[in-house]
C-alpha cells in the first residue's frame, strides 16, 4: 500500500481521537496548572514516589484551611504576595538563602582565585602538567558554577542543615563538614530519594531558586509528617514544568526525582537498558548518569565518555548540558559521525536500511577479510644477490601463530617472524659455506694457527663470523634489523599480504553478487540484487559496515599517543576505546550499529535509554529483548521511568489507542500534572492547509511568547511548510525525537499515521508539547 493509498484508512484510524474543532482563531481557555494523581494500585515502589506529590497537594489544602503559609508560591519581586500570612515565612525563608548563597559564592570566588595562581606556574616535567591539567579541570568547574552554584537544602532530624549544590566546597578548615555538598555525592543521595514514606533521616527538602547572585524563591517539601508555618514554596518541580521552553535543555539536577535518581546511581557493571515513555526524562537521567559517573569514578575520564544521540540537532539541543555540569571528558556523535573523514552521502530506502542493518553482516564480514589472507607456500627472498627459501611448512607455522589478530596487526606480526626466518637462514646458509671452506684448509689453518698462538692469540670471549666462522648475537640482530629495514623485503611483504583499504573492499562486497552470495548465504537473490544495484555514496547503513571492516582490517600503523585533551585524541581515533557509552533514543540502533558501540566499550558499560515504542527504524524490533539480543544475548539490565512529567495528562490521553494501532503492549506513562488545556484540532482542505497552519503558528506564538512552538508533519509536506513558516522548526516526527516545545502543532497526523511505522510517529509526534497540542486534520 503506497502513501496515498494508506492516508484514507490512516484518517478513518484516526477519528477516534479527535476533539472538537474549534475555529483556527480560537484560544482554549487556560487553568493553572495542578499535579493530578494516577490511579490507585501503584505497587510499593511507585507508590512511593508518587506520595509526595499528594503530600505537596494535601500540604496546599491543609495550609489554606488553617490560614497557614503552608505550600505557597514565592512571587518575583514584580508581583504582589497573595496574602501577608505567606509573605512573613516567605521573606525570612530567602533571606536565609540568600545569606548562605552569599557565604558560598565568596568562598568558590577565593577557590577560583588560587586556582588562577596555581594556573598560572610553568609546568616543567610531565609530573606538574598533569596536576595543573586536574587544576585547570577544577577551575573550569567551579567557573561554569557560578549560576545555579545552590538549589537544595536537607534539614535532618537530628537539626543538621547541609546544603545541595553544582559542585562540593568545602571551609577553610579542611577539617570541618563540606560547606556545600556535591550534587552527586552520596550524602546528598537523600535530596533526591527522600519521601514522607521514607524520610531516611531528613525533616525536610528545600528547593532554593536563583538568579545569579539572587535567591528567587524557596520552596519546602516535610519528610517528616508534620506542616508548619515555616513551610514555603509551591514545590520545584512543578515550577520547572510550567518554565517556558528555549529550545535548549537545560539541567534538571535540582528536581530530579527517585527513580530517576535510582537509574542515574545505578552500577556501571554491565548493560543497563532504560524503557521510559514521552516526558519521563530519558535523556535528563542519561546525560545526569555520565556526570555521576565522571564524578563516582574519575578513572573514566581517561578513557572518555561517548553519547550516542538520534541526529544533529538532538545533540545540539543537548550541548550544553554536560559542560553546565563541570563535565568535559565527552564526546557527543551520532552512529553516523563516528568514523572520522567518512559521511553519509545519500539518503536510502528503508528496505536497504532493514537489509544492512541485520547482524548477519558482522560474520559475513569476518568471513570476508579472513578469504583476504594469504596461503602457505614456499617464499623464495633474495639478500645481498643470494636466494634463500622458508619452506611452506615454516610459513604455515608463522601463518597460524598470528591468527585472531585483525589483518593489518597479524600481517605485522608476520613480517616480523620473516625477518627473524630470513636472517635464519641467511646465518645458517653463511656459516654452512664457511664450514664446507674449513675442511678443505685445515692443514693451512693449523699452521697459521700455530704461528700466531703466542702473540697473535684472540681473547678466550672473542666470538664472532670474523674470528671462528659463526654469528654472534649481536650480528644475527644487527642483521635482522637491516632486513627489517630493507625496501626490497617490504615490497616482498606488501605484494604477497597487501594494505587493504576498508571503503574499497566494502565497495567490492556490496556492488559483486557472487560475492555477497558467497559470504552473505541468507541474504535471498532479491535482497543481493537490491543491495548490489545501490549507488556509490555512502548511506547511514554502510557506516557499521564500514566500522566493521575497520576493525577487522585494524590501523596499517600505531595510532599517535594521547595528547591534549582526552576527548579531542578519543574524537579522532575510530579504535578509541572508552569508558562508558551513553545512548540516547536506542530503540532506532540496529544490530549492526550495536556492534559499533561495543566495539568501542568492550567492557560493556552502556547505560542506553529510549522507548520503545517510539521506534522510527527499519528494523522491526517490537521488544528490547528483540533489539539488543544479537549484540548483547541475555547479558543486560531492564530499568523503567515510568512517570510523564514533561507531556501533560490531557495529551498523555490520547495515546493508548495509538499505541494499541502501532501493535504495542505497553502502557503508557502516568502524567503527573495538567496544563489544563484540552488538545485541539481544526479539519481543513488541502487548499486551506497553508494558510491554516500560518495562522496557527502565529497564534501558538502569541500565546507562548518568550516560548517554543514546534511543527510536525509527514516528509512530503516538510519542504512546503518550510517556505512558509521560516522563524520555527518543521520537523518529521523522526526528527521530532527527543525534542520537546511549549506547544506543538501536528500538520495533517493521518498523513504521518500512513508513513512506514507511522503509527509510532504519531504517538512521537503527539507527545513533544509541554503545554499545548494542535493537530490540523484534511477534510
Amino acid at each position: 500500500m503506497n502513501q496515498d493509498q494508506a492516508r484514507p484508512q490512516a484518517a478513518a484510524n484516526c477519528k477516534a481521537l479527535r476533539f472538537s474543532s474549534p475555529a483556527v482563531g480560537f484560544t482554549p481557555g487556560r487553568e493553572t496548572p495542578t499535579l493530578c494523581l494516577p490511579p490507585d494500585h501503584l505497587g510499593p515502589d511507585r507508590a512511593e514516589e508518587e506520595h509526595q506529590y499528594k503530600d505537596l497537594r494535601m500540604g496546599r489544602k491543609s495550609a489554606l484551611k488553617n490560614g497557614t503559609a503552608g505550600i505557597s508560591k514565592v512571587m518575583s519581586s514584580s508581583e504582589a504576595p497573595t496574602s501577608n500570612a505567606e509573605d512573613g515565612p516567605r521573606r525570612s525563608a530567602v533571606a536565609e538563602e540568600q545569606e548562605f548563597l552569599g557565604l558560598a559564592l565568596a568562598r568558590r570566588d577565593k577557590l577560583v582565585d588560587h586556582l588562577q595562581t596555581e594556573l598560572s606556574a610553568e609546568a616543567l616535567d610531565a609530573l606538574e602538567r598533569a596536576r595543573l591539567r586536574m587544576l585547570r579541570q577544577q577551575y573550569e568547574e567551579l567557573q561554569r558554577a557560578q549560576e545555579g552554584l545552590v538549589f537544595g537544602r536537607l534539614d535532618g532530624l537530628d537539626g543538621t542543615v547541609r546544603h545541595v549544590g553544582r559542585v562540593g566546597l568545602r571551609n577553610d578548615d579542611e577539617d570541618s563538614e563540606p560547606l556545600l555538598l556535591d550534587w552527586r555525592a552520596p550524602a546528598s543521595r537523600p535530596f533526591y530519594t527522600a519521601t514522607a514514606v521514607d524520610p531516611q533521616g531528613q525533616a525536610r527538602r528545600r528547593h532554593i531558586r536563583t538568579q545569579g547572585s539572587a535567591v528567587v524563591g524557596v520552596d519546602d517539601e516535610p519528610l517528616d509528617g508534620t506542616m508548619t508555618a515555616e513551610l514555603v514554596g509551591e514545590g520545584a518541580l512543578l515550577a520547572a514544568l510550567d518554565q517556558r521552553r528555549t529550545g535548549r535543555m537545560s539541567t534538571a539536577i535540582s528536581t530530579l526525582q527517585r527513580e530517576q535518581d535510582d537509574i542515574i546511581r545505578a552500577e556501571a557493571t554491565g548493560p543497563l537498558i532504560v524503557q521510559g515513555g514521552p516526558g519521563t526524562g530519558k535523556t535528563v537521567v542519561a546525560l545526569h548518569r555520565v556526570a555521576y559517573l565522571l564524578f563516582t569514578h574519575p578513572q573514566m575520564a581517561d578513557q572518555a565518555v561517548l553519547v550516542l544521540g538520534p541526529s544533529p540537532r538532538f545533540l545540539e539541543y543537548i550541548a550544553q548540558v554536560l559542560p553546565a555540569l563541570g563535565e568535559t571528558a565527552v564526546v557527543s556523535a551520532t552512529c553516523d559521525t563516528l568514523l572520522p573523514e567518512i559521511r553519509v552521502g545519500r539518503d536510502e530506502s528503508r528496505l536497504l536500511a532493514e537489509i544492512k542493518g541485520r547482524a548477519l553482516w558482522q560474520p559475513a564480514l569476518e568471513d570476508y577479510v579472513t578469504s583476504l589472507l594469504p596461503r602457505a607456500r614456499e617464499l623464495k627472498l633474495r639478500w645481498e644477490g643470494e636466494f634463500y627459501v622458508i619452506d611452506a611448512t615454516t610459513v604455515a607455522q608463522a601463518l597460524t601463530s598470528v591468527q585472531g589478530r585483525p589483518y593489518h596487526r597479524a600481517r605485522q606480526a608476520f613480517a616480523e617472524q620473516l625477518h627473524h626466518l630470513l636472517a635464519d637462514a641467511v646465518v645458517e646458509q653463511r656459516e654452512t659455506l664457511m664450514n664446507e671452506m674449513e675442511e678443505g684448509f685445515e692443514d693451512i689453518l693449523a699452521r697459521v694457527d700455530r704461528s700466531m698462538q703466542h702473540d697473535h692469540r684472540p681473547d678466550r670471549g672473542s666470538t664472532g663470523s670474523d674470528v671462528d666462522g659463526l654469528f654472534s648475537e649481536e650480528e644475527i640482530d644487527e642483521l635482522r634489523s637491516h632486513i627489517a629495514e630493507n625496501a626490497t623485503i617490504a615490497r616482498f611483504v606488501e605484494a604477497w599480504w597487501p594494505t587493504r583499504d576498508a571503503e574499497t573492499l566494502l565497495g567490492d562486497l556490496l556492488t559483486d553478487r557472487t560475492l555477497l552470495a558467497r559470504f552473505a548465504p541468507a541474504l535471498s537473490t532479491e535482497e543481493i540484487t537490491a543491495v548490489a544495484a545501490e549507488p556509490a555514496p555512502w548511506a547511514s547503513s554502510d557506516i557499521p559496515l564500514l566500522d566493521a571492516l575497520a576493525d577487522l582490517l585494524g590501523e596499517v600503523e600505531a595510532p599517535p599517543p594521547p595528547g591534549g585533551f582526552v576527548a579531542d585524541h578519543a574524537r579522532r581515533q575510530r579504535g578509541w576505546v572508552y569508558g562508558h557509552v551513553v545512548i540516547d533514543e536506542a530503540q532506532e540502533l540496529s544490530e549492526m550499529q550495536w556492534q559499533m558501540v561495543l566495539r568501542r566499550c568492550p567492557s560493556r558499560s552502556i547505560t542506553a535509554v529510549g522507548d520503545i515504542d517510539q521506534a522510527e527504524a527499519a528494523h522491526r524490533h517490537t521488544s528490547w529483548a528483540q533489539a539488543v539480543r544479537a549484540a548483547l544475548g541475555e547479558r543486560w539490565t531492564a530499568a523503567e521511568l515510568t512517570i510523564c512529567y514533561r507531556t501533560p495528562r490531557e495529551v498523555m490521553e490520547l495515546t493508548e489507542p495509538v499505541l494499541r494501532r502501532a501493535g504495542s503492549h505497553s502502557v503508557p506513562p502516568r502524567a503527573v500534572r495538567s496544563s489544563g488545556i484540552a488538545p485541539w484540532e481544526l479539519t481543513v482542505t488541502s487548499e486551506e492547509l497553508a494558510g491554516a497552519a500560518t495562522r496557527a503558528v502565529r497564534q501558538l506564538q502569541e500565546r507562548w511568547h518568550g516560548g517554543t512552538v514546534g511543527v510536525i508533519a509527514p516528509a512530503d509536506r516538510v519542504a512546503g511548510l518550510l517556505a512558509l513558516l521560516t522563524d520555527v522548526p518543521v520537523l518529521t516526527a523522526a526528527q521530532s525525537k527527543g525534542l520537546e516545545w511549549d506547544a506543538a502543532l501536528l500538520v495533517d497526523p493521518q498523513g504521518i499515521a500512513a508513513e512506514p511505522r507511522g503509527w509510532n510517529g504519531l504517538y512521537v509526534a503527539l507527545t513533544r508539547c509541554t503545554q499545548e497540542l494542535g493537530q490540523l486534520v484534511l477534510a
